[in-house]
């Protein structure tokens, strides 16, 4: 194996930004569905603008899906790189979420058979969007930084259960057709500004912990958490929206005036996770201690962060 190359698929929500600061040389698109008609799944929006995007979503008579590339799509890209004599580092969103780690995982296999002196691993993240992403910029650092094939995939392995999340959901609507709450619910969140707030379980779904009244109380909190929940403040913070973008950068400004971390970055969720998503979120993803049992620790944090605000 003469190099390594990390192979992440496109619910990672990396913006060309990140990607270049990164290093990060490729991925692996998927499909978004809509209505009649399928376009590939990017880190951009080629095939149309997000306004055009999370428009399309907003609109229920609209019927729209995701799907990640096929078992072949994977093996012919593996193929590729193996062929050229580089090992591959594939990263997957949830294995709980999708079925993307599970076909990556097949075509490595398929792979390995075909050609025995390869080398690829396949991490299930156990992520999805920005926290799968600052797993794939954390994996590239360490690249970067000289790490072997190995050292990475340990790493990944024992860090990937520290990225935490923490945000606002702005409009309910959406998450409302998808089951998650009832349309009442979500009528009567948005009339009065409720915004659920929430961190990632063990299996990267976002639970609610909280809610607040109001983007700005909402914001506040986030920053108040990530202050809490951090625990080192040599480290990147990853923000992601789709379509508020306005509020992710008042949400950078905010942990930039901290002083504290290394660099944040801003993100679109692109239209991979955004079919999934919504859209009204903006989120932070950062490392933290590893994640507890139902949450309890995080919501404990998350409510004092609440309070801390409400007191201020």
């Amino acid at each position: 194996m003469k190099d390594f190359i990390i192979l992440p698929d496109v619910t990672c929500d990396l913006s060309k930004e990140i990607r270049d600061y990164f290093n990060l040389v490729d991925y692996i698109p998927g499909y978004v569905h809509i209505n009649d008609k399928s376009f590939r799944t990017r880190l951009d929006w080629t095939e149309f603008s997000r306004e055009a995007f999370y428009k399309t979503l907003a609109n229920k008579k609209n019927k729209v899906s995701s799907a990640t590339a096929s078992p072949e799509e994977y093996y012919q890209i593996f193929k590729q790189y193996v062929e050229q004599g580089y090992g591959i580092l594939s990263m997957s969103l949830s294995s709980k979420i999708s079925t993307t780690y599970n076909i990556a995982a097949s075509a490595a296999k398929r792979i390995q058979e075909e050609f025995p002196e390869s080398h690829i691993y396949c991490v299930d993240t156990q992520r999805m969007s920005g926290s799968f992403g600052l797993l794939v910029a954390y994996a590239c650092e360490l690249k970067s930084q000289g790490k072997t094939f190995q050292e990475v995939i340990d790493w990944l392995e024992e860090n990937k259960h520290r990225v935490h999340q923490m945000g606002p959901i702005d409009d309910l609507t959406f998450v409302a057709r998808r089951g998650q709450i009832s349309t009442g619910k979500a009528i009567m969140g948005n009339l009065v500004g409720i915004k659920p707030m929430g961190d990632s379980n063990t299996d990267g779904y976002v639970t609610v912990l909280a809610k607040v009244k109001g983007i700005k109380k909402a914001l506040d909190a986030t920053v108040a958490y990530l202050r809490k929940m951090a625990t080192d403040e040599d480290q990147y913070i990853f923000i992601m929206h789709s379509d508020r973008e306005k509020y992710a950068l008042d949400l950078k400004a905010q942990i930039e005036n901290m002083g504290k971390f290394k660099k944040v970055f801003v993100s679109d969720v692109f239209s991979g996770c955004g079919t999934n998503i919504g859209p009204g979120m903006v989120g932070a993803y950062f490392l933290g201690e590893p994640i507890t049992a139902d949450l309890v620790k995080e919501k404990e944090t998350l409510i004092a962060a609440i309070e801390e605000g409400n007191n201020a």
